[in-house]
């Protein structure tokens, strides 16, 4: 059921995200550090900023697979530009990152940190599921909690909402990833 109202609500909040980027002091992407930028769908015309402005060697796709069928880019045309893409399906509005897949999404960021290179990290708005990623990311980074980290996030993008079953992951993921002791 939630996933056939996200579907419904596709195009009327893409479309709202569009207006908000143009009429208010959102940005359609914002750097969180040297590494990850977290943002909105990476529409194909903003390809080649992101590859030669952002040095953006990989992409990690929260979103399902048909919020991206128009828009943006295959993963076959983020390759021919020399960006490798990692797809983690998430539903919209309710969807909640596995732990698994915020593990895979964080060593796949971490790796392109380790090259020096940047990575792109969306969802539609850029505000929760791919928060949600970005959230672990930090977390892991730096140890800090979920809400510091959150907390970090909203500093650079104050329109990020991560929601309660969210937050729940996150502090799951931190307590793997933090407060585990060594057998």
């Amino acid at each position: 059921m939630a996933s056939v109202s996200a579907r419904f609500l596709f195009y009327p909040t893409l479309a709202y995200n569009v207006c908000m980027e143009k009429i208010s002091a959102r940005r359609w992407f914002d750097r969180i550090d040297q590494t990850v930028l977290l943002g909105a769908l990476p529409f194909k015309s903003m390809t080649q900023e992101l590859v030669e402005k952002e040095n953006v060697t990989g992409v990690i796709t929260m979103n399902e697979e048909y919020e991206t069928k128009y828009f943006c880019n295959t993963a076959q045309e983020w390759k021919s530009v020399g960006v490798e893409q990692l797809c983690l399906s998430t539903v919209d509005f309710t969807g909640v990152p596995s732990l698994e897949n915020l593990h895979k999404g964080v060593d796949f960021a971490l790796k392109h940190k380790e090259q020096g290179d940047s990575v792109y990290v969306h969802c539609k708005a850029g505000r929760s599921r791919s928060a949600t990623l970005v959230a672990a990311y930090l977390i892991r980074l730096h140890c800090w909690s979920p809400e510091e980290a959150c907390s970090f996030m909203a500093s650079v993008r104050p329109h990020v909402l991560v929601r309660q079953g969210q937050l729940e992951v996150l502090r799951r993921y931190h307590e793997q990833v933090c407060t585990a002791k060594p057998a």
